[in-house]
């Protein structure tokens, strides 16, 4: 029986006597771990709740330790349940036959089985503006995004992974604007110099992180070009161009760059929806017809916002910068990033009544296809059912909390059936530079900036660290490394094992900090292979893997039959070393870590999680002697709690995307 399974049973037992001794119905009854493991496996305070809903009820003063030996005596035991005692005020604590726990968990998966998924979700994250290279602060957005969809995937939903494509907003315009005015170039001329940086091994993304912030500067001083970039905005949105035809390549060459950039570090897609398509295929029109039926937008006729189609919320009213997120079309006429995003989000809950077109954009090395939306379809084949999920996870950071509620509540006040629970914002604070980071990357720091806590990055001034630079950066101080500790492999090999460390240790220092928490990114905790890193949870899993290579073939098998057959000898060797029993009880909560991360929306969760149990065995680990054990009985119980912790620390690094090398 598996660990949260036990505790469901005990908590459904209780909630029956509870009725029935006391007439109190509990709803939920909260599961503890005691201080110290010789008090338990299992804490429970539900005898205070008890008395406290007496005390409300009928005015009556119980004592808790009273009423928790009277649970205590009518609780049934089990196999798995050993025996149930009282302590302190009024705890249950309840102790495990912990031989059959370990005979259980011995050759049983760590987390339940999913059934068939039957509830789709929809992960949308990166959504990376398409004018240039991507950051570290977009890879924290798809860091977050990517583990939360694993997390998902383990808890049994069936999640589509969505990469937002603004391809017609004012950044692209941008770096048109720079192509077309500062450079003098076609789109011809484009593709060449695309080819051209090709031959030479550099990139198209880069060119452009280069000219977007030229364009930046060169706004400063020329209004003319400023002047540009509205005109250039409206033949993007408007289409049939060459301006048009110049955005669509720029930025879905710089698409392809992202997609090269993510592959590196794990992190893939099912669908790229564009911004063009929701303008040209009329899901605006038809979401704004949808609210004006509904009566849940009004016509301003007078004010600041005379003109304006605003969608009301009783929240921050007469706040400037709020009162701008609820306008949903403009007095001239165009619409807002919010009005979009409230249609692309009907499009994703399946209440637009409109669907895209759809065609492959790129296919991984392993066949997976990326599919982007299209205003005609080109595919003869099958095309995936998009969209249509019961609810919805934006990952975009928290200074879009306000859009990001205002679409919620609007898709709540247009289908009441729904609700607000459909659309959840995964906010998450900014990733900023040190200032030694700042100036380790070449960057002019004045002595006003060297005083802050950090310097916010800034893709117009060109300040921020490129994910592609970061993780070649990552991958060759994990080279000097391993090439350092194995003389004897080729370096193709090193490659490969740095390769996965730096993936560790990028993935980890981005996801151990919880979400509103801004991440200050320092090379040196990035590149540090000790303390609460990605590599030290590597290293942990490696370590356990080696134990295996030095047992006989089949000794892990014999040694789950040992343990299986012997469990009264077991249960003594368990009772007495509580050590093996605290790393055996840490291990058997993966599944409840993995619930508690999506239940709070929080990956930091399990990243503390895989940390804090890849320090308790390396504890154990140098302990015990596991080849060298001469104890038959107590070898198999060794034996099975490092396999058992080896496959909880694989599974929860791979539920953060994170590769265990084959050595480190």
């Amino acid at each position: 029986m598996r660990i949260l399974e036990i505790e469901k049973a005990v908590s459904d037992e209780i909630r029956k006597l509870a009725e029935e001794k006391f007439g109190i119905r509990l709803e939920k009854i909260s599961c503890e771990a005691p201080p110290r493991i010789e008090l338990g496996d299992l804490a429970l305070p539900v005898a205070f709740e008890i008395a406290k809903q007496i005390k409300q009820k009928t005015g009556e003063k119980k004592n808790p330790r009273d009423i928790a030996e009277t649970l205590k005596s009518s609780l049934s035991g089990n196999s798995v349940v050993e025996r149930i005692e009282t302590a302190g005020a009024g705890y249950l604590n309840i102790f495990y036959n912990r031989a059959e726990i370990l005979a259980y968990f011995a050759d049983a998966p760590l987390l339940s089985e999913a059934t068939k998924p039957h509830q789709k979700v929809c992960v949308e994250h990166t959504s990376v503006n398409p004018n240039k290279a991507a950051h570290i602060g977009h890879v924290r957005n798809a860091v977050l995004g990517d583990t939360f969809a694993r997390l998902l995937k383990a808890v049994g939903k069936r999640v589509e992974v969505q990469n937002y494509i603004d391809n017609t907003g004012v950044q692209v315009a941008d770096t048109v604007v720079g192509f077309v005015y500062l450079e003098k170039m076609n789109l011809q001329s484009i593709i060449h110099l695309d080819e051209s940086l090709a031959k030479e091994g550099k990139s198209f993304d880069y060119y452009c992180w280069d000219l977007y912030s030229k364009v930046g500067k060169a706004y400063e001083s020329d209004e003319n070009l400023k002047e540009k970039r509205q005109i250039v905005l409206h033949l993007i949105e408007r289409g049939g161009n060459e301006v048009a035809e110049i955005a669509d390549y720029v930025a879905m060459r710089n698409v392809q760059c992202l997609l090269e950039t993510m592959e590196k570090i794990n992190i893939r897609y099912d669908l790229l929806p564009r911004e063009s398509e929701i303008l040209h295929l009329g899901f605006w029109q038809k979401a704004f017809e949808e609210m004006k039926s509904r009566g849940v937008i009004r016509y301003e006729t007078e004010g600041k916002r005379a003109g304006c189609w605003v969608m009301p919320l009783d929240s921050h009213e007469g706040t400037e910068e709020h009162d701008a997120d609820k306008i949903l079309v403009r007095s001239n006429g165009t619409v807002t990033y919010t009005g979009k995003d409230i249609a692309y989000q009907m499009w994703k809950l399946g209440l637009l009544g409109l669907d895209f077109n759809y065609r492959v954009f790129h296919t991984y090395a392993d066949g997976k296809k990326v599919w982007v939306t299209s205003t005609s379809s080109s595919e003869n084949g099958v095309i995936p059912e998009f969209g249509k999920s019961e609810i919805v996870y934006n990952v975009i950071d928290s200074r879009q909390s306000y859009p990001q509620e205002v679409v919620k509540r609007s898709i709540a006040a247009i289908f009441p059936e729904k609700g607000e629970q459909s659309s959840i914002h995964l906010a998450y604070e900014m990733v900023a530079l040190s200032s030694a980071a700042a100036e380790e990357l070449g960057f002019q720091i004045s002595e006003e900036d060297r005083k802050k806590p950090f310097i916010e990055m800034s893709g117009r001034k060109g300040l921020g660290v490129k994910a592609n630079d970061l993780i070649n950066l990552l991958e060759s101080k994990a080279l000097v490394e391993v090439e350092k500790r194995h003389a004897d492999i080729s370096k193709a090999e090193c490659l490969k094992i740095a390769r996965k460390i730096a993936v560790g240790a990028l993935r980890y220092l981005l996801l151990k900090y919880t979400r509103n928490t801004i991440v200050v990114f320092d090379f040196k905790e990035a590149l540090s292979f000790e303390g609460e890193t990605g590599v030290f949870c590597q290293y942990s899993a490696v370590r356990a893997n080696a134990i295996f290579k030095k047992l006989a073939k089949d000794e892990l098998k014999t040694a789950i039959e040992i343990v299986k057959a012997n469990r009264p000898e077991v249960n003594e060797i368990l009772k007495t070393e509580n050590e093996i029993w605290s790393l055996l009880m840490q291990a058997f909560r993966l599944e409840e870590i993995v619930h508690n991360s999506v239940n709070n929306r929080e990956p930091a969760i399990l990243a503390k999680y895989c940390f804090n149990l890849a320090k308790t065995f390396n504890l154990f680990y140098h302990n015990h002697r596991i080849i060298t054990e001469s104890n038959q009985i107590r070898r198999a119980v060794l034996i099975v709690t490092a396999d058992i912790v080896r496959r909880t620390l694989t599974s929860s690094l791979d539920l953060m995307g994170i590769p265990v090398p084959e050595r480190m």
